[in-house]
């Protein structure tokens, strides 16, 4: 029996999506479940699984094609059987054919991991996975560490190949070299959206600092204890973030609000957005309801959404919506920057780099661990006073933690 092989269906904020990485080819035999092509969208890649056991249809839709929510891109022959492998009948010793061996690759490693492997030019039969069934993931791939005696020497008569050595061997000769690749989906969109943020708000950004010393020693004096009680859940900066973001929240309602068309639109409910860095850009899962979560909760959230996010595994549900957004550069060592909105939303909240920094208090210059906090708004929707006032009552609460449980 056929079965066709048919694209999720997207969202409505997904319009379309293009293949990434076919898994089968016609012939193949496919187990029930087993993983098929991967599908880039402009937010998240989606992976598509046999429906059945079985024999690899026609192909409808190739790498890089175009494809629609729920369009038909392959077909299954539901009970076949594939024919009898070439590698089968090889005597012991006989060497695997390169299409076999190229199979086999694909079986033991994501496409992530095969892409990163591809681009430093490593050989996946020199790494170790560590996934299931001994699949070899991107970790995997970043955490090799090739041989020295693998790496080759170029020589002052022969100039080292691109396939050889990899653009920053090349770089390190003094080649002047050049690599053209075409950008993502995900890529092209993030580019289209922040483009679109320039042209279509009236952006600003107001900027404070913020003394993180009586956060830091509660979070020393109590973070054993905090695992203890939760399960293992760390005591981090982010949560504490979220949750004095969704007190001024609701204080600031305007800033909770976004713009759609003429009209405003006020949200009676806080859902945080946290961006995400990961290899083909940044991702902002989305906290819903982080008002009615705990501390613990919204710990617990964050490192889940950093995992999965790393890993490729976030829905494009858990990406949509969201009423405000919170982006920490300090993670790389940015000591102050300029966050671009995350539209509809009308607000975003940056946090930096922690640094030791003299500062003066009660008239005597002390050291504290001060960080920068930058909040762009869309000036359209919010004043300058209002984004300020917003700003400093995140600042007074961090300085001082008893304000969150007292609620003033």
């Amino acid at each position: 029996m056929s079965i066709e092989i048919k694209a999720p269906t997207f969202p409505e904020s997904i319009q379309e999506g293009s293949i990434a990485t076919w898994h089968k080819k016609t012939g193949d035999s496919v187990d029930r479940d087993e993983l098929l092509v991967d599908i880039e969208t402009d937010k998240v890649v989606l992976e598509v699984v046999a429906p059945a056991s079985g024999v690899m249809g026609k192909i409808l839709k190739g790498e890089g094609d175009t494809i629609l929510s729920g369009e038909v891109i392959a077909s299954l022959e539901a009970g076949a059987t594939a024919p009898a492998a070439a590698a089968d009948t090889q005597q012991p010793g006989q060497a695997t054919p390169p299409a076999a061996e190229e199979r086999r690759d694909e079986a033991i490693a994501s496409p992530a991991a095969r892409k990163l492997a591809d681009e430093r030019d490593i050989s996946l039969a020199d790494i170790t996975g560590t996934g299931r069934d001994g699949r070899i993931t991107k970790e995997d791939v970043l955490a090799h560490q090739p041989p020295a005696a693998a790496q080759p020497q170029p020589t002052r008569t022969e100039a080292p190949q691109p396939e050889q050595t990899g653009l920053a061997s090349l770089a390190a000769t003094g080649e002047r070299i050049e690599k053209r690749v075409p950008m993502t989906r995900m890529r092209a969109r993030i580019a289209e959206r922040l483009t679109q943020v320039v042209q279509n708000t009236a952006m600003l950004t107001t900027f404070n600092e913020v003394d993180m010393h009586r956060v830091i020693n509660l979070r020393n004096q109590f973070k054993e204890q905090f695992a203890q009680v939760h399960g293992g859940t760390r005591l981090g900066f982010m949560g504490l973030f979220v949750k004095v973001a969704v007190e001024a929240l609701k204080r600031f309602p305007a800033v909770n609000a976004s713009i759609d068309g003429n009209d405003i639109v006020y949200h009676g409910y806080q859902d945080i957005g946290v961006a995400v860095s990961t290899d083909k850009g940044l991702v902002v899962p989305v906290l819903r309801n982080a008002d009615q979560m705990s501390l613990a909760e919204l710990e617990s959230g964050i490192v889940d959404f950093g995992t999965r996010a790393r890993n490729g595994k976030l829905t494009i549900e858990e990406m949509t919506g969201g009423t405000f957004t919170i982006t920490n550069g300090g993670v790389f060592g940015s000591l102050l920057s300029t966050p671009i909105l995350n539209p509809p939303q009308t607000a975003i909240l940056g946090m930096h780099k922690i640094q030791d920094r003299p500062i003066a208090e009660n008239g005597q210059v002390v050291i504290r661990p001060m960080m920068y906090l930058a909040l762009s708004y869309d000036h359209r929707l919010i004043d300058g006073k209002e984004a300020v006032q917003f700003l400093v009552a995140i600042k007074e609460m961090i300085e001082n933690p008893a304000k969150i449980l007292l609620e003033i």
